[in-house]
This record gives structure tokens, sequence and C-alpha cells, in this order.
């Protein structure tokens, strides 16, 4: 038994180490003084600099943060609707078909569903005549078919444990059911739905396959321009960048758990 945990122990080790360590290396390479991508000479924060000057970046990561914000915000929306129609109306009986619609999105590939909607935003057009741009409201389109499973789940899974006796307390007092819901229920899932938010906008942040579908002109985000980049040669402010997207991802990946393990119910 010893030996088997120290074998999996081992696996973990090896694992991880083989995941992370090329991400710590381009992490320090972002603060080389070299023209060359991966290659040390001295420490230097010049390549930071140069991101900062570089227009194309830039732009990319306002494109990009405003997709996030808006696919992260549906995303609650929605998340939190669905889940209250699939706990609160136990004899609805559509309940448990929403409730598989919501979580399909997680298991298709990406591609699948990126192409999908290509071909439903360009039908829209021949078809009903309704004319509609590809740039930053359909990729947050996409993001949201992607993200609101993760925010249904989040939030469904404290209002499972809500007590409801508080909510039929209520009721019988003369309470209205918005006000129960922004007064009583609102205060057990407050910290879930920031921690859905915040995952839904990293989510967001990280895509690639779908956006690259979706978008347009003027509105290329971060991950198709790194990887357009990439493609035909980099330079390191392309590491320097790297480490600043990496850095907010992390943060925002480390605030949702906390949020969410620190979410308790009532």
């Amino acid at each position: 038994m010893v030996k088997m945990s120290k074998s999996i122990v081992s696996c973990l080790i090896f694992g991880f180490a083989f995941l992370y360590i090329p991400i710590i290396v381009l992490m320090v390479n972002s603060f080389s003084d070299s023209d060359i991508p991966g290659v040390w000479t001295h420490f230097s924060m010049r390549w930071f600099k140069a991101v900062l000057e570089d227009r194309d970046l830039i732009g990319a990561a306002m494109a990009s943060l405003k997709i996030a914000v808006i696919s992260a915000t549906g995303s609650v929306v929605l998340g939190v609707l669905s889940a209250i129609a699939t706990t609160n109306y136990s004899t609805w009986y559509c309940k448990k078909v929403l409730g598989t619609l919501i979580v399909i999105p997680m298991i298709i590939p990406e591609v699948i569903i990126g192409f999908s909607l290509l071909m439903l935003f360009m039908a829209l057009e021949d078809i009903f005549g309704i004319s509609i741009e590809r740039g930053i409201i359909t990729v947050a389109i996409g993001h949201i078919m992607i993200t609101v499973s993760y925010i249904h789940m989040t939030i469904r899974s404290r209002l499972i444990l809500f007590d409801k006796s508080m909510e039929e307390a209520a009721a019988n007092l003369g309470a209205k059911p918005f006000a129960v819901f922004m007064n009583i229920k609102i205060p057990v899932i407050g910290r879930s739905i920031v921690a859905g938010w915040i995952l839904a906008f990293t989510l967001s942040l990280d895509d690639l396959m779908i956006a690259s579908f979706l978008t347009g002109p003027g509105s290329t985000t971060l991950p198709i321009l790194i990887f357009s980049n990439v493609r035909v040669g980099v330079t390191p402010a392309i590491n320097a960048f790297s480490t600043m997207f990496i850095g907010i991802v992390l943060m925002c990946g480390l605030l949702s758990f906390f949020l969410s393990r620190n979410s308790k119910p009532l």
C-alpha cells in the first residue's frame, strides 16, 4: 500500500511538472533581454514595455475583455434563471428537459458549436434578412452558450441546499416573490454568482475555437492574435504578454475558487 501511494504521488508530480514547467519557463523568459524567444541573457522589462506600445495586442486584449464581460454577464443571468427553474418548480414537466439542454454544451466539441452558430447567423441573413455582423456580439453569444452550463451547475448546487422554509415563511408574511428573491435567495447564492461570473469571464478570455468561427474584422481576440503570431514567428513580447495574461487568469481562477469554497448556504 505504501509503495502504491508513493507511485501515485510520483505520477502526480511528473504529470503536473510536465504541464506546468513549460509555462514557468515561458514566464521566466519573458523577463529576458534577448531578442530570441526562449533564450535567456539577462533580466530586463523591455518586452513588457513593448507590449504596452503594441496597438494590435492592446486592441485584441480590449476586444477580449469586452467579450468576456458581456458573455459572463449574460451567462450569469441565464444561469441563475435556469437554476431557479430547475430547483423551485418540482412539478414542472420541462424541468428535466431544460436541465439536460443546459448541460449539453459542456460535452459538445467547441468546433461543432462554433460552426453551428456560424451557420445559424448565415441562415438568419439568407432566410429572414436579419443581418448580424460577425464581431464582438456574435463571439459573446457563442461564449454564453458554452459558459452558461458552468454557471447553472454552480448556482444550482447552492439552491439545492437552500432551506425553502425561509422562502415559505417570507411569503406567508406577505413578501412578494421578487422581494423574496432579492432579500433571501440572493444573499445565499451571491458568492456563487460572483464565482460563476469570474469563471465564465476566464473561460471566455481563453477561448480560441469558437471565436475563430464568429469573429470579424476589427474584433480579433487575444488568443486568435497570439495563435496567428505563433504560426508566422513570434517575438519575446508574446512571452511578456502571455505572462500578464496568465497572471490575470490565475487571479480570476483563484478568486472564483475561494468565493465558491467559502460560499455557505443558510
